[in-house]
């Protein structure tokens, strides 16, 4: 069974944050992190990873530099700031709140 996009749609700013509190990360690696984390059932489109980093970026709660590599592509890496900390802090609390909201309204 896959995980239905509309399910998550609205949650993926508190996805790409919950991802960089383990510590800084490149899109690629991200993307790959959900897929581990979700046996392979679900990945964010590219456009939808990458406009969501411009959004958090515009908003405060990232920042993003470029690598250092020395083999391959250079690769821009992205950091959670302390107003992303915090963001993410109360986007988690508000999906705990919905989690217990929607599973008493589908409770018969």
């Amino acid at each position: 069974m896959s995980i239905a996009s509309d399910m998550i749609r609205g949650h993926t700013d508190t996805i790409i944050l919950a991802q960089l509190m383990a510590g800084d990360s490149y899109g690629y690696k991200i993307n790959r992190g959900i897929q581990e984390k979700t046996g392979g059932k679900y990945e964010l489109k590219e456009a939808t990873l990458y406009t969501a980093f411009r959004r958090l970026e515009q908003l405060g709660f990232i920042t993003s530099y470029w690598g250092d590599e020395n083999t391959g592509a250079r690769r821009r890496y992205y950091s959670i700031t302390p107003a992303g900390a915090e963001q993410y802090g109360r986007l988690a609390a508000e999906w705990e709140q919905s989690k217990l909201l929607i599973q008493e309204l589908i409770t018969p």
